[in-house]
């Protein structure tokens, strides 16, 4: 990924973007899940919304989080 695409996601959360590849959407936001997760952060109602709506898209993904310690 060039920096300036790196930046061009910046801060933002699934709710404001998800990958342009839509065969990727899937392990971005089990990844996302699985991060917020372990890390315990807290998901607001429209992250929470993006994410529902992208995984019910993803019926074969399973998430694995591990809390951290």
């Amino acid at each position: 990924m060039s920096a300036a695409r790196n930046r061009s996601k910046a801060d933002q959360d699934p709710s404001t973007w998800l990958p342009s590849f839509a065969g990727y959407r899937c392990q971005y936001v089990t990844d996302w899940v699985a991060d917020k997760t372990r890390y315990q952060l807290a998901v607001d109602p429209s992250e929470e919304a993006a994410l529902s709506e992208t995984l019910s898209r993803c019926p074969n993904e399973s998430i694995t989080a591990t809390l951290a310690r």
